[in-house]
């Protein structure tokens, strides 16, 4: 059994739902595209758009402290630069995150939504040319076994929906935990394009919050710990040469020599 791509997502605003994808052009030295274009800042977080440096997720609404937000379902439709939420399954605001005006209504929402976890004004920041609002500086495409994730949900003994881990790429046909040995390997496609694999992603509290209810439900860097000895589940990889990633397409690892089921 090969590597294959099970399934893609991007995660347009951070801390927000994802975007199922069936393919994504990806490009040497770049970000997976669309995914963490947006965040919004929970109060004063000193980000300067014209000298981006990386900032720790607590500066921002993120599922680790605010797992109200699971509860909204979210989308970004690049065409006409607009964020849509729901709640519900009811429109609760809009707004183009090209305009002021846009932005000030999803800002506006937010004060509604969450007044009691603000620390100041909600303001959508956007992320300039070659900057991304990922977790990890080097953050630039995620990826999660889900071999892995079913091997923790037995360990667990409740279901572990593989979103929690809010990754872009979920893979089928490595064996639990295999992901680990292809750190410093790269992988590519038939189609010419090529990931190195540069680390491990350790869990924060994120994970707790299952991402259909917003119910902080179990315990996940906890379980990772006692079951295994660490806190990680996924890996970062960099693109060094472009191409599309397709739902059902396989990966090879160029060293080979790798744990399958």
């Amino acid at each position: 059994m090969s590597i294959r791509i099970a399934s893609l997502q991007r995660y347009p605003v951070k801390g927000l739902s994802p975007e199922p994808l069936t393919q994504a052009v990806l490009t040497k030295g770049d970000y997976f595209p669309g995914d963490r274009l947006f965040a919004i800042e929970n109060g004063p977080a000193g980000f300067d758009p014209d000298s981006p440096q990386h900032q720790p997720k607590i500066k921002f609404l993120m599922l680790m402290r605010n797992e109200s937000l699971a509860r909204l379902k979210t989308r970004y439709l690049d065409s006409i630069t607009t964020l849509f939420i729901e709640q519900g399954g009811r429109e609760v605001a809009r707004g183009d995150l090209s305009t002021r005006e846009g932005r000030l209504a999803i800002e506006a929402f937010f004060r509604r939504f969450m007044p009691k976890e603000l620390r100041g004004a909600p303001k959508v920041l956007t992320a300039p040319d070659g900057f991304r609002f990922t977790d990890s500086r080097r953050g630039f495409v995620s990826l999660i076994n889900l071999a892995s994730v079913r091997e923790l949900e037995a360990r667990i003994g409740a279901p572990v929906d593989p979103l929690r881990f809010r990754g872009n790429v979920h893979l089928e046909g490595l064996a639990p935990f295999a992901e680990f040995d292809l750190v410093g390997q790269v992988l590519t496609t038939t189609s010419g394009t090529r990931l190195k694999v540069t680390k491990r992603i350790e869990r924060c509290a994120a994970t707790n919050v299952d991402p259909d209810t917003g119910i902080r439900d179990l315990e996940i860097p906890k379980s990772l710990m006692k079951a295994y000895g660490h806190f990680d589940c996924g890996i970062y990889a960099e693109v060094l040469q472009g191409g599309t990633l397709e739902v059902g397409e396989d990966f090879e690892a160029e060293q080979g020599a790798l744990a399958l089921e």
